[in-house]
């Protein structure tokens, strides 16, 4: 009977330990990606390539960069093709469902508008030699407000943050739908979606079924926060917070969902400047469906 105790606790020691391990995060790519100044992960539909932004831990200086696995292996970084010209921002790349656009944001010259205030969405289309110039998305889904943190839906819908113009330190979520080639005028999503709060940094799953972004609403773990809201009969539910050890007291922010895990960014200040890193856990929407 102790001999059996003994197995059985020591069974039960294993499992909690491998639970617990299925929870813990995976920092992705340490040193070669994640070095202490990096955010906004994105990854091809195949897990091939992967884009994401270059901080150093600032906001002076932001530029996309890019890696190809070869042969299993990430191979060393570089800037990636449209974002070469370091006099302008660019941020938070998103590749479409078809792996066939990029879309990212800048504050360099818009046509016709030489000066930018703040972000306009850009795209890059793929090419059989890699990725083409990036291109503005014109003047319909982009406005006088900066726009920024934007996700591309199957369907060519585009969910991004838009700054509220009246309200300082304050932002809604938008669509801008793709309807016969062209981006029509950004909605509002709405509540319960949006908030008083700061809403931003938008992961629109492919089918449109559900939509993670930050909020900085009052009752969670840190002062940025991930939250899940579903799509049910044209709506959008009241968002649920992800939880530990997906949120923390740190600022969590650039959700992506890519075959079963979570990639996001977390940040901690110190002084003047961030520490960012990219982190991954195990997921599955529909787990959060019951916690509404």
């Amino acid at each position: 009977m102790k001999s059996f105790s003994i197995a059985l606790l020591f069974a039960c020691s294993l499992m909690a330990s491998t639970a617990h391990a299925q929870q813990d995060p995976a920092l992705f790519q340490p040193g070669l990606i994640s070095d202490g100044g990096v955010f906004g992960l994105a990854l091809s539909p195949d897990g091939q390539q992967a884009f994401w932004v270059q901080s150093q831990g600032r906001r002076v200086a932001l530029r996309i960069m890019s890696s190809s696995k070869v042969d299993g292996v990430w191979q060393t970084p570089q800037v990636a093709s449209f974002s070469r010209d370091t006099q302008w921002k660019d941020i938070d790349p998103a590749i479409s469902p078809d792996g066939k656009t990029l879309i990212f944001q800048s504050n360099r010259p818009v046509p016709g508008k030489p000066e930018r205030k703040g972000f306009d969405i850009w795209a890059s289309s793929k090419t059989e030699s890699g990725w083409g110039e990036a291109y503005h998305l014109g003047n319909v889904i982009n406005t006088d407000a900066s726009e920024s943190s934007a996700s591309i839906a199957a369907n060519g819908n585009i969910y991004f943050m838009k700054e509220n113009e009246e309200a300082a330190q304050q932002s809604d979520l938008y669509v801008s739908r793709f309807i016969n080639g062209a981006y029509q005028t950004p909605e509002n999503l709405g509540s319960p979606v949006n908030s008083k709060e700061r809403e931003s940094n938008p992961y629109i799953a492919p089918d449109e079924s559900y939509l993670i972004y930050f909020s900085t609403k009052p009752g969670g773990y840190g002062d940025v926060d991930l939250y899940i809201s579903f799509r049910e009969q044209g709506k959008w539910t009241e968002a649920v917070n992800l939880g530990q050890p997906i949120n923390s007291s740190a600022a969590e922010f650039c959700p992506l969902v890519h075959q079963g895990r979570i990639y996001l960014s977390r940040q901690v200040k110190q002084g003047d400047r961030f520490t960012e890193n990219i982190y991954s856990f195990p997921f599955d929407a529909e787990q959060y469906r019951s916690r509404r």
